[in-house]
C-alpha cells in the first residue's frame, strides 16, 4: 500500500473528503453530517485552517480531521493546555475498510505528543456504537458523556505520550 503523506490547513480537500464521506454514509442510511454544514464557508467559521490535516495516499485526498486547541462546548472543565481535541474525523469511501482510521488518529496523537499535550480528546454521538467501538479498539477510553447543543456525546481520551 502507497505511503500516506499529510498536509496542513487545505480546508478544500477536507471539505470534499467530508462530503464523500457524509454522502457514502447518508446512503447507507446513516448520517452523520448534514451536506450543507460542510461547505468551506461553514467549516471555516468553525475550525481554524490551521486544525484541518488531510491524510494524501497516490495524490488522492484519502483522509481528513481538524484539531483544536480548546473544546469549551464539549470540554468546558479543561484547563488551557491540557489536550488537543479532534473534530471531523473522515475517510474518503474509496479508502475505507483499509485501517486508515485507526492511522489517522495515531497521526493526531503524535500531533497531541508533539505539541506537549498529554491528552488526545474528543466526542462522538452516543448513538454511534461502531465510531465508540472504534475509539476503543485504538486505545481511547470512555470518560463521560453530556449532552451538547441538543445532542448525547460520548467522551474520549488518550494519552499521548507527552512527557512521558
Amino acid at each position: 500500500m502507497t505511503k500516506l503523506t499529510y498536509t496542513a490547513g487545505d480546508l478544500e480537500a477536507a471539505a470534499g473528503v467530508l462530503r464523500a464521506s457524509a454522502a457514502e454514509l447518508e446512503t447507507r442510511g446513516q448520517p452523520l453530517w448534514p451536506l450543507d454544514s460542510l461547505t468551506l464557508e461553514r467549516l471555516g467559521r468553525h475550525y481554524p485552517a490551521h486544525g484541518w490535516q488531510v491524510a494524501w495516499r497516490a495524490g488522492q485526498a484519502v483522509g481528513t480531521y481538524c484539531l483544536l486547541e480548546r473544546d469549551p462546548p464539549f470540554w468546558p472543565d479543561d484547563p488551557p493546555g491540557e489536550a488537543l481535541y479532534l473534530h471531523k474525523l473522515a475517510v474518503h469511501p474509496a479508502a475505507q475498510g483499509t485501517g486508515l482510521s485507526a492511522l489517522l488518529l495515531a497521526d493526531a496523537r503524535a500531533r497531541a505528543r508533539s505539541a506537549g499535550r498529554p491528552w488526545l480528546k474528543l466526542d462522538t454521538a452516543a448513538d454511534r456504537p461502531a465510531l465508540r467501538q472504534l475509539y476503543k479498539r485504538v486505545g481511547f477510553e470512555a470518560c463521560g458523556e453530556r449532552e451538547v447543543f441538543g445532542f448525547r456525546v460520548v467522551l474520549f481520551r488518550q494519552a499521548s505520550g507527552a512527557g512521558a
